[in-house]
């Protein structure tokens, strides 16, 4: 799974394309990687999956304007996915958009038959978690995932059904006050798929199939996040009788970390300093995803003064950037201090310079909030 394409630029077409333009396009790259034209061809299978994702958005007036705005993160989840990696399942493209294809597959594709030909028949999706700590969800990572799901057996073979004569479905005459009516239904011997097994291999079902464990390697891109599904297509479970596969769906989870505290692509870090660092200054530490940094507190610096580390936090999953990391200073009061402690802390608090008096942007919280992100 790699990151996803610009939608114009799968299609070839301008963003001031209007919609003809756009059904046009699609349509001349539908039929190029049609699953008809292309048998057994991965490579070409995805090119057709991409292209239908990228129509179902640029065809739509609201997901379009959404895209536009806000790229692929504005449309996540559409296209039956959820999330980033969606994409669209051959039934929802030819359910949706058979109609373009004319009658050069039929309407539909897949077999042939003007529409009451056999089908083949989709294996399900299989859905898996993975938890990510904050360093892969940061730099993206490569994980190898194993996935228990049903494939095709080997050595089943199969024959065509003899009730619909390998056309998945079957004519019935029946005749009424009006004459002869003819009805077409589904191959109730098949369901459909116009094949009946033959040879059934030791450990195989009714389907064909057998269940295994499978290594699926998947790469993570930088900046998922908490619920996000990514797809990696083809990798669920197999279609029965010979139908093409599923997908897999992967589920993000995130670790909590430590020190840092996400909201969004931005990162919170809460840092201590002493009474005399607020007073003084000092340049202090702070955690970083991986790493530190050093900050500098300014002389008189108060307790919930904010500092941004800007392009501190997590990359934008679309490659827009970086967000950033706010530091929270907090001035640490000692809760016991010695009597010698004691004396001194008196003696401060009886001058005239250690009395309070905000003014400015210290006036308080509300005001300090308003100032920080209006600056």
């Amino acid at each position: 799974m790699s990151q996803k394409r610009d939608y114009y630029d799968i299609l070839g077409v301008s963003k001031t394309a209007d919609e003809q333009e756009i059904k046009k396009a699609y349509r001349k790259i539908a039929l190029k990687y049609h699953p008809d034209k292309n048998p057994d061809n991965k490579e070409a299978e995805e090119k057709f999956k991409e292209a239908a994702e990228a129509y179902e958005i640029l065809s739509d007036a609201d997901k379009r304007s959404k895209y536009d705005r806000f790229g692929h993160q504005g449309v996540s989840g559409a296209g039956g996915g959820g999330g980033y990696g969606g994409g669209m399942n051959m039934e929802d493209i030819f359910d949706q958009f058979g109609d373009i294809f004319g009658s050069s597959f039929g309407g539909r594709g897949f077999g042939g038959g003007n529409g009451g030909g056999q089908r083949m028949t989709r294996g399900s999706d299989l859905r898996i978690k993975i938890k990510l700590n904050l360093k892969e969800v940061a730099t993206g990572v490569k994980k190898k995932l194993k996935v228990n799901k049903l494939v095709a057996a080997e050595g089943v073979t199969f024959n065509s059904c003899k009730t619909c004569n390998g056309q998945g479905r079957v004519l019935r005459v029946t005749q009424t006050m009006l004459g002869a009516m003819q009805t077409q239904s589904t191959c109730h011997v098949c369901h459909g798929t116009g094949k009946i097994i033959d040879k059934k291999p030791a450990g195989a079902d009714a389907q064909g199939l057998k269940r295994q464990e499978d290594v699926v390697e998947v790469n993570i891109p930088a900046g998922v996040g908490e619920g996000m599904q990514l797809k990696v297509s083809g990798q669920g479970n197999a279609g029965p009788f010979g139908g093409y596969p599923g997908d897999l769906l992967v589920v993000i989870e995130e670790e909590k970390h430590e020190h840092l505290q996400r909201d969004g692509e931005n990162l919170h870090a809460e840092a201590y300093i002493s009474f005399t660092d607020a007073v003084l200054g000092n340049t202090i530490e702070v955690p970083l995803v991986e790493g530190k940094a050093k900050i500098k507190i300014e002389p008189g610096t108060q307790s919930g003064k904010m500092l941004r580390l800007r392009g501190k936090g997590l990359p934008n999953l679309n490659g827009y950037g970086s967000g950033d990391l706010f530091v929270h200073i907090n001035v640490w009061t000692p809760k016991k201090v010695s009597s010698e402690e004691k004396a001194m802390l008196e003696k401060l608090g009886q001058s005239e310079n250690f009395s309070p008096k905000p003014e400015g942007k210290e006036q308080g919280f509300f005001r300090k909030m308003k100032d920080f992100f209006q600056g």
